[in-house]
């Protein structure tokens, strides 16, 4: 590049650093802040008490490596005494400025973290720039709330993903995607022709022709559940259908329903622990 007068140095002195210690009469090393430069000992100036320390193994101090193998620490062959003022000089180095060649900066020689978002243009990273996957594990992704759309989710979260994958129909459990038969009323049972368990939202007819039948209701009924019976064969007044209350009150009544009237047909609803299944006709 041309330039009108003298061209700008491309070169620059760097400032000496000072550190300041203060001695106490037994404490021997002393670690810099700062690495020294590449003369070592004999690149930096030690004062105690404004007198220049000679280095070497045998004269006032030695200059070698701290506990990080970083030429930082001095070690005085006999320790300043007590409130000693201790102070050292490492010059400065002149430092030429360097235009790295195209292509020549790799990634190991970027600092992690030095390369931020508003160092980068908009625009410049493609796709194909872009790794398929990425680890974010313990880290919170925030969207746009319009960021996604129900066409991207389609197919893609499985059920068990969800906060809620099953529903609860007539007291029973199903899963989302699972087939299940929904009957419209009651669910009408063949013919009971001995004693059985009924059933919420299910119907019997009962035949007592032979001998008397006990139907036992439900030991833990919800609210509204239904369940009905019929006289089959006209003979609950010769043997009467017995509804066996299973802990829970009939009619308000902690005792069986004895039903032995000819032709009877009924419907029981549970309402709650107090009035318990109550005659939804009369």
């Amino acid at each position: 590049m041309a330039y009108i007068g003298k061209n700008p140095s491309l070169s620059f002195s760097g400032i000496a650093r000072y550190e300041s210690f203060t001695g106490d009469g037994s404490t021997t090393i002393f670690d810099l802040t700062y690495a020294t430069l590449e003369g070592g000992q004999n690149d930096i100036q030690v004062f105690v008490n404004n007198v220049r320390q000679e280095p070497g193994a045998s004269k006032s101090y030695t200059l070698g490596v701290n506990g990080s193998n970083e030429v930082k620490r001095i070690t005085f062959n006999v320790a300043p005494e007590a409130s000693a003022e201790i102070y050292v000089i490492a010059p400065g180095r002149e430092t030429a400025l360097l235009q790295p060649g195209s292509n020549s900066v790799t990634t190991a020689m970027l600092q992690d973290g030095s390369v931020t978002a508003d160092k980068i243009a908009d625009g410049t990273i493609t796709g194909a720039k872009i790794n398929s996957t990425f680890d974010i594990s313990g880290k919170t992704v925030t969207l746009p709330s319009s960021s996604v759309t129900n066409d991207m989710l389609a197919g893609s979260i499985a059920n068990a993903k969800l906060a809620n994958p099953s529903f609860t129909l007539n007291g029973t459990a199903i899963n989302l995607g699972d087939t299940a038969e929904i009957s419209a009323g009651t669910s009408w049972q063949a013919v009971k022709t001995s004693d059985f368990n009924a059933a919420a939202g299910e119907g019997y007819f009962v035949n007592t022709t032979s001998a008397t039948v006990t139907a036992t209701l439900p030991a833990s009924p919800t609210l509204g559940d239904e369940i009905s019976f019929i006289d089959y064969a006209g003979t609950f007044d010769t043997n009467a259908l017995t509804v066996g209350r299973n802990g829970n009150p009939i009619q308000g009544s902690a005792a069986d329903l004895t039903v032995s009237t000819e032709r009877a047909g009924f419907t029981l609803v549970y309402v709650d622990g107090t009035q318990g299944w109550l005659l939804k006709d009369k």
